[in-house]
């Protein structure tokens, strides 16, 4: 393993801001490889300038987004600023192609905005009116070519921003091996939720659970979120946001973890799903040899026609049951929470008392006796 450090890249919004910053010296008849922009922290960041032009009124350029070395969606898109200089001091930023529009409430940038974030708007409108004569102002329009595509494979369309992507960035500076940015761009989608007026949140690990709930089981696609593998940071923000309940909806692979205390689900992060099922299996008076074959499967869904075939398929209830205490005292009783176990077909194993009361509350069309 190399101990080489890894390469910090820049954020879309810092490429942004350069883009405007060397089309407004683009118009002044100035064409640079380079600008310098400043972070919302101070810091002066150099971006290389891929091209820029002048035009009727003002100037327009792009900059190649260099996410280092991070595995970001945007690494090596063109982001493109284009400016038109006004007699009005001041800096209007609108969305171009491929960069995306608000449409629900909850984010940091109003309904009917460009997904132009606070962070970047600090950047574009300091790069720009650094550049500009005194008394001067422009319209700035940022366009990602090929940027409603790239945003259908974020979490966007779930968050309510429609046409392509958003241009984001606290810092300005892409940390690679970035865990904490990505638990991070979950959260958003909780305050969406709360936005819209629900009390009550789903939360499911992944697209097929999120899937499962809405279209098999009538759960609100508006209160369903996904988690990844962060259930524990999730709940976290579901009680810092004042929801008041929450629904764990997902596989018995993922969930079974949340029943033994397990709250970061990468299988190399922690996996004791077997042994769980194994131990509960045993408290329910399962035979020794249901437990011996349990122990020497390798999936959850190998284990399933094994709980079958002994007839003690109420441990998942009991799981259920289990998952809900262990995820309410993670977060110690600030939030009240129920738990729905599926398999990846969408048959519910089990759940228990607190999940049939959410579903309900939400309108779900579940009817297990």
């Amino acid at each position: 393993m190399s101990d080489k450090p890894m390469r910090k890249g820049i954020t879309t919004g810092t490429c942004a801001a350069a883009a405007a910053k060397a089309a407004v010296m683009a118009w002044q008849g100035q064409h640079v490889a380079a600008v310098e922009v400043i972070s919302p922290q101070g810091i002066t960041l150099v971006a290389p300038v891929a091209e820029s032009q002048a035009i009727a009124g003002g100037g327009v350029a792009s900059v190649i987004k260099d996410a280092g070395d991070d595995p970001d969606i945007t690494h090596g898109a063109q982001i493109v600023a284009e400016v038109i200089v006004t007699d009005d001091p001041e800096i209007v930023i609108k969305a171009g192609e491929g960069v995306g529009t608000v449409t629900k409430p909850g984010l940091a940038v109003p309904v009917g905005q460009p997904a132009v974030n606070p962070g970047p708007r600090t950047m574009i409108t300091k790069a720009v009116f650094d550049c500009l004569p005194p008394g001067k102002g422009a319209v700035v329009t940022v366009s990602v070519p090929g940027g409603e595509k790239l945003a259908a494979r974020t979490l966007n369309p779930i968050l309510g921003i429609v046409g392509g992507l958003s241009i984001i960035g606290t810092t300005g500076i892409v940390e690679p091996m970035s865990e904490e940015a990505f638990k991070n761009s979950l959260v958003p989608q909780i305050s969406v939720v709360k936005a819209l007026g629900y009390q009550d949140i789903v939360f499911a690990p992944g697209k097929i659970g999120q899937d499962i709930a809405v279209n098999r089981y009538g759960l609100p696609a508006a209160a369903v979120v996904q988690t990844s593998n962060f259930i524990g940071h999730m709940l976290e923000n579901a009680a810092k946001y004042g929801m008041h309940r929450v629904l764990l909806f997902g596989h018995l692979g993922k969930i079974v973890k949340v029943s033994a205390g397990i709250f970061h689900t990468h299988n190399r992060m922690a996996d004791a799903r077997l042994e769980t099922i194994a131990a509960y299996l045993a408290a329910s008076g399962a035979p020794q040899a249901a437990i011996e074959e349990v122990l020497a499967s390798t999936t959850t869904e190998a284990v399933m026609p094994i709980i079958a075939r002994y007839n003690m398929t109420g441990v998942y209830n009991l799981l259920a049951e289990r998952a809900s205490m262990r995820a309410t005292r993670y977060v110690f009783g600030d939030l009240t929470v129920g738990t729905v176990i599926v398999t990846l077909q969408g048959e519910i194993l089990g759940l228990d008392r607190t999940a049939r009361e959410i579903g309900g509350h939400l309108g779900w069309n579940v009817n297990i006796k």
